[in-house]
């Protein structure tokens, strides 16, 4: 099976990098970077020294829900291109360990699906999450702050794959 890593939608982005109001209905703070841990969660990499930078409340999950967690995030405060799914780990990615979560398709915590996984695991454990038919999509987190990094999702050709082998069944 094959994963995607997702980053966060560019017309969302967009609206929060011309001043639309973040999770908690706030004005998204501009700061300006010093290259150290400043990941975007639009191209997946890190906000270059010098560069400004927003920080935001971002809620990952369509409506509100006891599972919907909110927190911040950052985003480079100018354009940037939305990164390209792909198998991949992103390059904010560069911390030794995350949390990674499965989530059901009602958009809640799959019990028993969430681990601090090495960075270099990352990928193999949301492909073996993706075995089990209660998981919809993934998370990939701060291990040290609980900070959403970007989403994972079975590729569109995993999907097709685990569609034919649920008619043949």
């Amino acid at each position: 099976m094959t994963i995607q890593f997702k980053a966060l939608p560019t017309e969302a982005v967009r609206a929060l990098q011309r001043g639309a109001p973040d999770a908690y209905g706030l004005i998204p703070e501009r700061k300006i970077s010093d290259g150290d841990g400043v990941p975007c969660r639009h191209c997946l990499k890190n906000v270059t020294a010098g560069e400004a930078y927003l920080v935001l409340a971002y809620r990952p999950f369509p409506e509100l829900q006891p599972y919907a967690e909110t927190g911040p995030i950052f985003l480079h405060a100018e354009h940037c291109e939305r990164a390209a799914e792909a198998e991949a780990l992103p390059e904010i990615l560069e911390s030794s360990d995350y949390i990674v979560r499965g989530y059901g398709s009602d958009d809640r915590i799959v019990y028993g699906s969430g681990g601090v996984i090495p960075t270099g695991a990352i990928a193999a454990r949301a492909e073996s999450l993706f075995e089990r038919d209660d998981i919809a999509y993934v998370h990939v987190r701060s291990a040290r702050n609980n900070c959403y990094q970007c989403r994972i999702e079975r590729s569109v050709a995993a999907v097709v794959r685990l569609s034919q082998c649920r008619v043949m069944e």
